[in-house]
């Protein structure tokens, strides 16, 4: 058993009390510590939790919960620029289909598992420093607040204060020249009846997501290029409807994209300026203090992945903090568990964003190519198999090599 009995958990959106409850199970008291002054109900757009993520939300009892609330997507449809479908490809062989949620979905679920697991969590403690001692540390937040703990945990998102202060030559987010764009739309393309297909067209000047709900109408996401950073404060200064004629503009001619976006409802764009990437962190931990999460790998939106690797990394953390007493065989061995997987992942959706941004003639030859490769060579085994498949082995214990690896 560890010689850490109490964590501090600095962050408060997935991340954070994913690691909070896997740390209670670890036999480790947590405490949440949230920057904003009130909880995040109603904030976020929708993302998918793939398979990996779902086997590692089933450690701390998550699973079904998720699944219940979650559209599942069985297949996917790459179209061209008139909404014919070039090819379509089902999920990894014997593996639950991935669910589509919106975060503020998520972030319920966990909110009510720390309110039935007695985890306190505090609001408005931004954290402006750490003052760390032989037996213990101290986080201390703006409000002039403190908190104690044998470590301290950095779940605080792509732009982490626990990163400067474990190396302040970190690397921030970078850009990758896209603004993120989501929302609903009354209309429902002609031939899509069923709702477990997600739609990924090639238009001819931008890239086109899409899915039929339940409920009625369609979900959509897109990119609108944009070298300059945004933040997601200074992208909402631009009124939701401006943003819409853009993208119709930006998809004049793409089939389904323009009869979905002319019915595009307003008051539903969600907006989450720039996307970005986090380059290759250096150090994830000095002494008492760790990252999880996006302050410490955080793939663009293109990977499909981003919550799912929060959610792997933050139980694995608290697995090998379970059996492991000394805080740095702990940590080195979380590091040798997740950095190549996460790193090699991050790689590749920055290829994706690329295709993304790429020009008229790289997109012609991307719909060209994309249905031969997908119809020989590029089955679903080989193209999520090693990602998917991915699963946390809770009751393995870990050595401080960090030789217990997933199955």
């Amino acid at each position: 058993m560890t010689g850490v009995r109490k964590a501090i958990v600095v962050g408060g959106g997935i991340a954070g009390p994913v690691a909070a409850l896997a740390l209670r199970r670890a036999g480790i008291e947590p405490t949440v510590h949230e920057a904003y002054g009130t909880t995040a109900d109603g904030v976020g757009g929708a993302f998918m939790l793939a398979p990996n993520g779902l086997a590692a939300l089933r450690i701390i009892g998550l699973d079904e919960q998720v699944q219940a609330i979650g559209q599942p997507i069985g297949r996917m449809s790459i179209d061209d620029p008139r909404g014919r479908r070039l090819a379509e490809f089902a999920g990894v062989p014997g593996l639950a289909p991935s669910r589509l949620l919106w975060r503020t979905e998520l972030y319920a679920l966990l909110q009510e598992r720390l309110r039935q697991e007695g985890i306190p969590v505090t609001y408005g403690q931004r954290l402006v420093g750490a003052d760390e001692t032989p037996d213990g540390i101290t986080a201390r937040f703006a409000d002039g607040s403190t908190a104690d703990g044998d470590l301290l945990v950095g779940a605080d998102g792509v732009r982490s204060t626990v990163r400067t202060l474990i190396d302040p030559a970190a690397p921030g987010p970078r850009n990758v020249g896209l603004v993120g764009f989501g929302g609903f739309s009354d209309h429902v393309p002609a031939g899509s009846p069923d709702h477990d297909v997600m739609h990924f067209a090639n238009g001819r000047r931008a890239f086109f997501g899409w899915w039929t709900v339940p409920e009625g109408g369609s979900a959509w996401f897109s990119n609108l290029p944009h070298k300059e950073l945004m933040t997601p404060a200074q992208a909402r200064e631009v009124p939701a409807a401006e943003w819409l004629e853009r993208l119709r503009e930006q998809h004049a001619g793409d089939a389904p994209a323009e009869d979905v976006l002319r019915r595009a409802r307003p008051d539903t764009v969600v907006n989450v300026g720039s996307m970005h990437i986090l380059p290759k962190v250096p150090r994830w931990y000095r002494s008492r203090m760790v990252l999880v999460g996006d302050s410490v790998h955080a793939p663009s939106p293109s990977s499909g992945q981003g919550a799912s690797l929060a959610v792997e990394s933050a139980v694995q953390l608290a697995r090998c903090l379970r059996d492991l007493p000394a805080l740095p065989d702990a940590f080195a061995a979380y590091e040798a568990l997740r950095r190549d997987r996460v790193e090699k992942i991050i790689a590749q959706a920055e290829k994706t964003n690329n295709e993304k941004a790429a020009g008229p003639l790289a997109r012609t030859m991307t719909r060209l190519l994309a249905p031969v490769a997908l119809r020989t060579f590029l089955t679903p085994e080989k193209m999520f198999g090693p990602v998917h498949r991915y699963a946390i082995d809770w009751d393995a214990p870990v050595t401080p090599a960090g030789a217990t690896t997933a199955v």
